[in-house]
């Protein structure tokens, strides 16, 4: 109990007030609400993607298999446009998406602030080559040259206006047209400081600036395939859920950029027939570690859905459907587990080992790294098998993993079942005294 007393101490005093002010950081929030932007796009490539490379064997004999492996190959360039047009260019949707919520958090114009991330993002990432835009970093490889040009192009706008370096026309000039004269200043100013700077890199480089950002963040994305950064950023992730803060909103916005990077890089590689790289990525956070949502709280759900307790049997009954779609708000605050001792450690420990298992797993090649990104909505058993590219390999491992969970849980959950069973009969007992005293008091 001194260890729990100790560890709750130091999240409530000194994690929990930083995780806030992270969380609640203009330009954290930007970067989270740019990626949720993105999303829907980046889902809708990943399906395509894996229209584009069934998966069969290329010497399968299969009859269905044969059929769409060829149907593919031959309409390989009209099946893949859905997904050049959407996961392929997913870095202008995020740089949009960062400078408008951005310009919103300071009470500035959002349109106007996403057009102009836009052109210095193409400015720096995408210079016209051969009458067309090349699209190499629109898509993983281009995020964080994305993030950044959406604050600065944002900032800079603000720094103009705060100083009102600004064309300002007559208030009988209507709304928009005033708008778009303030902008012009913003937009010479990100051509006199990004032009000129891009000309400098590719010069003294022989590179792009989206390939020097990529190399000054390459320790960052290889450190995020460590075991453990992972059980790192999980250990954060559930004690800020103990302590009754959404954990993984905090966590997974300041992981998204090196999510998406990774996820790229590996839809990239298993496009041109190479070994794929990260293990990291969003797949793997949500269909290995967090089966049923934060703390893998499905097989603690499959549990309360049997127990002698009526209050733990309500809760969890109710929380099945939702735990299967890895929502589990439900079962956090209806049990509740926030700072809840007895299952403290199953809590924060059985996500761990659900890391530390899958990510052995898929070193050994029992199961695939993801290439696809998923709805995290997505009942785990497919959205683990979705997100390697439809093998079935990681259905086993997901089974596998909900069984080890559910004996994890078991001997906490026996522990808490008792005291709330003590809870129940105590109030049972107390219950009919109560009608009692109260009878008396009538018929006196």
């Amino acid at each position: 109990m001194k260890l729990y007393d100790s560890i709750l101490g130091f999240v409530e005093k000194h994690i929990a007030p930083l995780a806030i002010k992270v969380g609640n950081q203009p330009h954290v929030r930007a970067m989270r609400d740019g990626f949720i932007v993105a999303m829907p796009f980046i889902i809708v490539g990943s399906f395509i993607l894996i229209f584009a490379f069934p998966p069969f064997d290329p010497d399968t004999q299969n009859a269905f298999g044969r059929a769409w492996l060829d149907f593919a190959s031959t309409h390989f360039d009209t099946i893949m446009m859905p997904f050049n047009m959407t996961m392929g260019i997913m870095t202008i949707f995020i740089s949009l998406g960062v400078a408008y919520s951005l310009a919103k958090a300071y009470k500035m114009d959002g349109i106007t602030s996403a057009a102009l991330s836009l052109m210095c993002y193409l400015l720096v990432a995408s210079p016209l080559k051969d009458g067309g835009l090349p699209t190499q970093h629109m898509g993983g490889t281009g995020v964080f040259t994305g993030v950044l040009c959406g604050f600065f192009a944002v900032e800079l706008y603000r720094f103009m206006k705060k100083n009102n370096i600004t064309i300002r026309m007559p208030e009988q000039v209507p709304p928009a047209i005033a708008r778009s004269f303030e902008v012009l200043l913003p937009v010479l100013a990100v051509f006199v400081t990004l032009y000129p700077l891009s000309i400098f890199v590719q010069a003294q480089f022989g590179m792009l600036i989206p390939d020097l950002i990529l190399e000054a963040f390459k320790p960052l994305v290889s450190a995020s395939n460590s075991l453990p950064a992972i059980l790192g950023a999980l250990l954060l992730c559930q004690l800020l859920w103990f302590a009754g803060i959404h954990g993984a909103a905090i966590v997974v916005g300041l992981l998204s950029p090196i999510f998406l990077t990774n996820i790229g890089a590996n839809t990239a590689a298993f496009i041109a027939g190479e070994p794929i790289p990260n293990v990291f990525t969003q797949p793997f956070w949500d269909f290995y570690i967090f089966i049923g949502g934060s703390g893998a709280t499905l097989a603690l759900v499959l549990l309360m859905a049997f127990s002698r307790s009526a209050h733990l049997k309500s809760i969890g009954r109710m929380s099945v459907v939702p735990g299967f779609f890895q929502i589990n708000e439900p079962v956090i605050f209806g049990t509740p587990l926030v700072l809840n001792p007895t299952l403290f450690l199953p809590f924060v420990l059985v996500p761990m080992l659900n890391a530390t298992i899958a990510y052995f797993a898929v070193h050994m090649g029992f199961v695939g790294m993801g290439v696809a990104t998923t709805p995290w909505t997505t009942p785990a058993i497919i959205g683990a098998s979705w997100g390697s590219g439809w093998t079935f390999a990681p259905v086993l491992l997901v089974i596998a993993l909900i069984i080890l969970d559910i004996f994890l849980y078991l001997p906490f959950f026996k522990m808490f079942e008792k005291q709330i069973l003590e809870e129940e009969e105590g109030a049972t007992k107390d219950k009919p005294a109560e009608q009692e005293v109260s009878g008396q008091g009538v018929t006196a």
